[in-house]
């Protein structure tokens, strides 16, 4: 084969393998979007995880997430001891901002249902849901 040949088959191959090459960031919006619901999600928990129970106090659960089937992924246990009006506020922004991004990104899951608490129960000063 001769050197010119060769040379212009080593040219084309790089400029393919530099054709294709994938971005890093296919998708920014995605990733900055699943980012800021996550940090929301940590937000809530935290919240939800300084509550307390005792005598002076109710636990409560709430529906948390929004599966692409319908219906929420789990349900976030808390009691009365918190600033509840602010947890709601960001469950429910939580909730919309979930399915929003599971619509816009066309984000599947199994269609099994959450089950919900039949009752809730206060052992050592924290709230556990009985199923």
């Amino acid at each position: 084969m001769s050197r010119p040949f060769i040379t212009t088959v080593v040219l084309l191959v790089c400029f393919v393998f530099t054709a294709f090459q994938c971005d890093e960031e296919e998708y920014p919006d995605y990733d900055t979007e699943l980012a800021e619901l996550n940090e929301l999600k940590t937000q809530i928990e935290t919240l939800a995880g300084t509550s307390e129970c005792n005598d002076d106090t109710m636990c409560m659960f709430i529906a948390f997430g929004s599966k692409p089937c319908g219906g929420p992924w789990s349900y976030l246990v808390y009691s009365t001891s918190i600033n509840m009006v602010e947890l709601e506020n960001l469950v429910a922004i939580y909730n919309e901002k979930e399915n929003l991004f599971n619509e816009k990104w066309g984000i599947a899951s199994d269609c099994a249902m959450a089950q919900q608490p039949t009752s809730m129960t206060c052992e050592n000063n924290t709230c556990v849901a009985v199923y």
